[in-house]
């Protein structure tokens, strides 16, 4: 039997321009941890909203496989002390290693591990580990070096197999099966089922999960803003993608400004209104600028 796992760290607001990293290194970070316990997975996707930053594993196998392992020892001439460390690490007696052409061999037998202990040890590695650009400390905790650091205050974290919690507490933030949905449309608290339905939850929520589909929508809203206004859309891609990580339901909105301003340089306005303001500006017909932008709320 195999389950999908999800894990969902949620946060205080992470930094527009540090989630498309943290996507990939979240994806590395769980692959590497499967990889060493061998556990295999159907496919791993990755998500970030500006307060939170989500995984889902497909198809991992419930528990572990038994291994078998051979490890060479030292020659039996060797001092006793060589045998005696070789005995140390495979945690044998001497009457249970083999002596094969005068060196000392052991067969070394590793049990199955439910994979949700894997998964436990896992989340808390990635926690502790993760290697955001700048992070922080917080709370009363924070007096200590040793405290738990992320990009933001990190508020709670799901983590399910199927429909099992993963038992797993860092610094006080324990795994469970509850999250919170949009900051203003839905501050309540949402109970997650599992993988299956963490999105479509978010969605009814006021949550849109996936940034790519975050983006599509600003990128259509906003031509569709600047075809209202008969102006054209200065297209921005970078501009698409942080908005997109500034906001988890965006609604591309046509703003206007009084033309007088035309007479500074266009130069000054189009910097200003995307670095300050992260608002697209548009052009008339004739390809100048045209006294309308399109924000992002």
């Amino acid at each position: 039997m195999t389950a999908d796992f999800l894990i969902e760290l949620l946060s205080e607001e992470i930094p527009a321009r540090m989630q498309a990293r943290a996507r990939n290194d979240v994806a590395r970070m769980f692959a590497e941890a499967l990889s060493a316990a061998g556990l295999s997975h159907d496919g791993i996707t990755t998500y970030s909203t500006p307060r939170r930053l989500a995984l889902i594993a497909r198809g991992l196998p419930l528990a572990t496989e038994a291994v078998s392992e051979e490890l060479k020892g030292p020659r039996t001439s060797a001092p006793p002390q060589a045998l005696e460390g070789f005995l140390r690490k495979t945690g044998l007696n001497q009457d249970q290693l083999e002596d094969r052409d005068g060196t000392w061999f052991a067969k070394v037998e590793k049990p199955g591990r439910a994979t949700s202990d894997v998964l436990a040890e896992a989340v808390a590695a990635i926690v502790r580990d993760f290697p955001w650009p700048k992070s922080m400390r917080w709370g009363s905790a924070s007096t200590s070096t040793a405290s738990l650091r992320w990009v933001r205050p990190l508020h709670s974290i799901v983590a399910l197999l199927g429909e099992e919690i993963v038992p797993v507490a860092i610094d006080g933030v324990e795994c469970g099966a509850t999250t919170l949905g949009h900051r203003f449309h839905h501050p309540g608290p949402i109970t997650i089922g599992g993988a299956g339905d963490y999105a479509e939850k978010l969605r009814a929520c006021h949550v849109i999960l996936d940034q790519e589909e975050r983006e599509a929508i600003i990128r259509e809203g906003a031509a569709e803003a600047a075809k209202k206004a008969g102006s054209m859309l200065v297209e921005d891609e970078g501009l698409v993608v942080e908005n997109a990580g500034l906001t988890e339901l965006p609604h591309p909105l046509l703003g206007s400004f009084d033309p007088a301003f035309l007479d500074v340089p266009e130069e000054v306005i189009q910097l200003t209104a995307r670095n300050n303001q992260k608002y697209f500006v548009l052009r008339d017909g004739a390809g100048k600028l045209a006294p309308y932008f399109v924000c992002v709320g």
